[in-house]
């Protein structure tokens, strides 16, 4: 006998409904029961888009570009079959329109440091859909959790150079919902600073000494001088 669809199912093939503009995407809409041949049509926000045949219960496939961000409204399809009155209607879907995110970079207010000295660095993306999670690296070992911003601001991690290892490469990596635009920032290098030796100090303080001392000898000359030879005549 004549079976009637039961609803489709609307499903989006690339498992997720984020997106980025001119993303290529392709929905699903396929009824479980009921009998073939099925007409299946897509809407969006109730305007037809595309309709498709198919003879027996294989899915229709509607491949969709989405192009502004009017084109990640609601979508819906309906099955319909030579007994079904009306068709029968699927589950609503939206798309989200993800921005990838821009080439975070990788700072510090200093680029010198002294052994077990404490210094930060920053790391931010100017563009990209929030929330934005940053990772830390040194060479290729993580040296932070997971660091996740809901605002646009850069997360910082706070290191410790105890080491002449820790003045290695240092990058960051930032990603958001739209995991396979993954961006590395630059590299960042900490340079050891020039410590002065203990003496030097000694050294200027007496050569400065040493310098008055000349200085004052030649003034103090005219006074000691000119009234001697005064006194001879």
């Amino acid at each position: 006998f004549p079976e009637m669809l039961s609803n489709p199912r609307l499903i989006p093939v690339q498992g997720t409904l984020n997106v980025v503009m001119n993303q290529n995407v392709t929905l699903s809409c396929c009824t479980d029961s009921g009998s073939p041949p099925v007409t299946y049509t897509l809407f969006k926000c109730y305007q037809k888009i595309s309709t498709l045949n198919r003879p027996d219960l294989t899915p229709a496939l509607f491949n969709l570009t989405i192009n502004s961000a009017s084109d990640v409204g609601e979508y819906k399809c309906k099955a319909e079959n030579n007994i079904s009155s009306g068709g029968k209607y699927s589950n609503s879907l939206n798309f989200t329109l993800i921005e990838p995110i821009s080439k975070p970079v990788l700072s510090s207010p200093t680029s010198q440091a002294k052994k077990g000295q404490n210094v930060t660095l920053s790391c931010f993306s100017e563009n990209g859909s929030l929330p934005i999670t940053y990772i830390f690296f040194k060479g290729r070992q993580k040296i932070s959790q997971p660091v996740k911003m809901e605002k646009s601001e850069a997360a910082v991690v706070f290191l410790l150079l105890n080491s002449s290892s820790d003045f290695g490469t240092y990058k960051c990596r930032a990603e958001n919902s739209f995991h396979s635009n993954t961006k590395y920032s630059n590299s960042f290098n900490f340079t050891l600073a020039e410590e002065r030796s203990h003496s030097q100090p000694l050294i200027i303080s007496l050569g400065l000494i040493l310098l008055l001392f000349v200085i004052g000898f030649a003034l103090a000359i005219p006074f000691f001088i000119i009234p001697s030879y005064k006194a001879s005549e």
